[in-house]
């Protein structure tokens, strides 16, 4: 009884930390879509690598006994809901160690300042992301018109391509992928179950997103360069398993349904993963 109080206790004062931040500082998300603020059912993928985001931001939970690893944190409004999805898979918020990201928008570090006073987690960023994150979005190339668009976090750690970060007997690979952003990245790292180890890419995938010619985009001089080292990159990576930044950008929907049982093959889709990339890839030579 005493332990349920507890746990009650700490969940209304988290509701109301989250409350209180939204109604303070609102944030400025002008693309806002349904999808992204939609309920999902948290789930196991392979191993120790869990799924928390929502129905199409992708957050990843890679636990270990020293401590968990937490990849990304969604838009502002999703810090209770990242919560629950995480103690419901049985884990404590308070052992995550470190926060990674994928790329500084505020549908992917929306919630992150919460996360970070919530857990004392490091927060580790690109190097390439890390004023765009520390200023809330006032530096971004395309955005910075809007700012702020998030709570700024000042990061802990600044990595670069193929910096390791490690928790406990887990190894994650930063792979840096600008484009999209100055600091996109992917990750890699292997999980392993009961019978099987999976080598796992959660790749940025390179969507383009301006409306200009990219020659034109003249406060990101070399995102031309930067767009055609990350197809190559991406191209050259091997895995078993592959996600992403987004649930729609893997296919998630299609692949599990809620309520199935435990399957890693769903997400080895290597045929999958080069036909996204084809197509992301005529958009940016439309864009040249």
């Amino acid at each position: 009884m005493l332990t349920s109080l507890r746990h009650y206790s700490f969940l209304l004062l988290l509701c109301i930390s989250f409350g209180a931040y939204g109604q303070a500082h609102p944030p400025k998300e002008p693309f806002l879509k349904d999808e992204w603020t939609k309920d999902y059912e948290p789930f196991r993928i392979a191993g120790n690598l869990y799924y928390v985001g929502s129905y199409d931001l992708g957050c990843y939970l890679i636990t270990t006994p020293q401590g968990h690893i937490l990849i990304n944190t969604g838009v502002a409004s999703m810090g209770p809901m990242l919560v629950r999805h995480i103690e419901t898979l049985g884990f404590k918020v308070s052992d995550i160690k470190v926060i990674l990201i994928s790329q500084v928008h505020y549908d992917h570090v929306g919630t992150m300042a919460e996360m970070k006073k919530l857990t004392g987690a490091r927060v580790m960023v690109d190097e390439k992301d890390a004023k765009v994150l520390a200023d809330g979005g006032a530096s971004d190339y395309l955005y910075s018109g809007l700012a702020p668009l998030f709570e700024p976090v000042t990061p802990d750690k600044l990595l670069r391509d193929k910096d390791t970060v490690k928790v406990g007997n887990m190894v994650v690979t930063l792979l840096h992928h600008p484009g999209h952003t100055k600091g996109s990245c992917s990750f890699s790292f292997t999980v392993r179950d009961e019978q099987n180890a999976y080598k796992v890419l959660i790749a940025n995938m390179p969507s383009v997103i301006v409306e200009k010619k990219l020659k034109d985009v003249h406060t990101y001089p070399t995102i031309t360069a930067d767009y055609k080292r990350t197809f190559a990159s991406l191209r050259s990576q091997h895995f078993d398993l592959w996600l992403a930044a987004h649930a729609s950008q893997f296919g998630l929907q299609a692949k599990r349904k809620p309520g199935d049982a435990y399957n890693p093959e769903l997400f080895r889709d290597s045929k999958g993963f080069l036909d996204a990339l084809a197509e992301l890839e005529k958009g940016f030579k439309s864009k040249q």
